[in-house]
């Protein structure tokens, strides 16, 4: 099963949710999508709006892939239950965030950690789909070492500065 998470901003994301009901078309794998307020009218796969943290939590666990913007407390839960994410963040020029704080963080994240993919094009999903490994490079997470915190609070402390 291929879970995809949009997450509660009140602003769309079509784009993903477009693409992967497509998507859902092409393959006998489920699909299913968390759109939020997100309006294209899906046909193709399971659609649910919003999802309490236990089922979300229980479908990350199910899934074989989990695609999700790139909302940091949604990406890292995907790489807390051991899986690498493909991340999608909003981006501000397809009208889907305020700016571009999601790509920026993700993309720092994926240059430190390794355990996620960073996507910007949405059609770039299917290859990296089919030929990427998604369980989590452990020795990388290091979340318990000082060295991954100390890393982690001073890529939060450029990011906030900027």
């Amino acid at each position: 099963m291929i879970f995809v998470t949009v997450g509660t901003h009140e602003q769309g994301f079509n784009r993903l949710v477009k693409f992967m009901d497509e998507y859902a078309e092409t393959t006998d794998e489920e699909v299913i999508i968390q759109e939020g307020y997100s309006s294209y009218p899906a046909e193709n796969s399971t659609v649910v709006d919003f999802l309490s943290y236990a089922k979300m939590a229980e479908l990350i666990s199910k899934a074989r892939i989990v695609i999700t913007h790139g909302g940091p407390a949604t990406f890292l839960s995907v790489i807390d239950a051991g899986k690498k994410p493909i991340v999608v963040p909003r981006m501000k020029k397809f009208s889907e965030h305020v700016n571009d704080h999601q790509l920026d963080f993700a993309k720092k994240m994926e240059d430190v950690t390794g355990n996620l993919y960073v996507v910007t094009e949405v059609s770039e999903i299917p290859t990296l789909m089919n030929g990427s490994d998604f369980a989590v490079d452990t020795p990388r997470v290091g979340a318990e070492s000082d060295s991954f915190v100390d890393r982690f609070e001073a890529l939060l402390t450029n990011l906030i500065q900027r």
